[in-house]
């Protein structure tokens, strides 16, 4: 049997997923079921906002099935009724056993990460703000502990210096979707082994937990390039911040999406410094970070340049 003969059902909900069932459906494999979010509620009009996987699941005419609960009993019976050889898990949520057992090929998952590094919600973001130089996607097939499973296959990509996380999502989401149809061939064929994780030698195990709001703000006591991979690592979504006091005293939120580094003579962390003009830096612990791109609460994401000109006496701006 090939891959092209498997019923399969897809799941997954924002863009990274959309490549991998674009590459399936325009592949020409038979995809039985397409699993993705709940519509939510968006925008200022509140208005119900589809996935990005149901949009286009919707405009290639997929069965799509929108579960609240994955335990719910008539979903597990439309899912039963959908006859999956295989489940193909892209950018999802956590899966019960109930669920991820009822293929008989089972179900596997692209993760954006080189398993077992990177176990965890936003795996991407943090290999940049770690500053690690190379990343990439592993297949691998679902178990009881999530992100733990026997791994199919791996592919690498280097991150280079000035790589932002939305970079590195780019390119993994095109490199992902060829290796989701690679491991689909391969166990429609039979022509695979796995790898367990605990069989690679990784060294220490770092996580990729979800990001919150308090995770994105800069501490300016770290050094300059700590900082500056933390702003590489939330670029464009969910942007580092800072917060900035203006001349009348007004505290402010300042989003900051891209910056450079430069020798400072042991500035206290948190000094501003600007010409007013082009320029606008900010001190880190054994560094300036000179900032080029940003967004001011309230005020769409524009150059400094473009910053400086409409903002009252930049000169007075400092940190709380």
């Amino acid at each position: 049997m090939t891959g092209k003969d498997l019923r399969i059902v897809f799941m997954g909900t924002p863009d990274f997923a959309v490549a991998s069932l674009k590459a399936l459906v325009e592949g020409g494999y038979n995809i039985v079921g397409v699993i993705t979010a709940p519509d939510k509620p968006a925008g200022r009009g509140r208005q119900l906002q589809q996935s990005a996987v149901k949009q286009y699941a919707v405009a290639q005419n997929l069965k799509v099935l929108q579960p609240e609960k994955l335990k719910n009993p008539e979903f597990i019976a439309a899912l039963e009724a959908l006859k999956a050889d295989l489940q193909v898990v892209v950018a999802f949520r956590m899966l019960p056993e109930v669920v991820w057992r009822m293929p008989r090929l089972g179900t596997f998952n692209l993760h954006g990460s080189l398993l077992p590094q990177y176990r965890g919600a936003a795996p991407l973001n943090w290999a940049v703000i770690n500053g690690e130089k190379e990343t990439g996607v592993t297949t691998f097939l679902l178990s009881h502990e999530i992100d733990t499973g026997a791994i199919l296959f791996r592919e690498k990509i280097t991150i280079g210096d000035n790589d932002n996380v939305g970079d590195i999502h780019d390119r993994l989401m095109d490199i992902g979707a060829r290796l989701v149809v690679k491991t689909v061939d391969a166990l429609g064929e039979g022509r695979y082994t796995t790898v367990e994780q605990d069989e690679i030698q990784a060294g220490n195990l770092k996580p990729a937990p979800k990001i919150f709001k308090e995770d994105c703000k800069i501490d300016w006591e770290k050094p300059a390039e700590e900082v500056r991979n933390l702003i590489r690592g939330l670029s464009p979504y969910p942007a580092a911040w800072t917060e900035l006091v203006d001349g009348k005293g007004k505290l402010m939120s300042l989003k900051i999406f891209k910056a450079e580094i430069e020798p400072n003579e042991g500035l206290a962390p948190g000094t501003l410094e600007t010409d007013g003009k082009n320029s606008f830096k900010i001190a880190a612990k054994d560094g300036w970070l000179v900032i080029s791109d940003l967004q001011l609460s309230g005020k769409k994401r524009m150059s400094t340049a473009d910053f400086l000109r409409g903002v009252h006496e930049p000169e007075t701006f400092k940190l709380p």
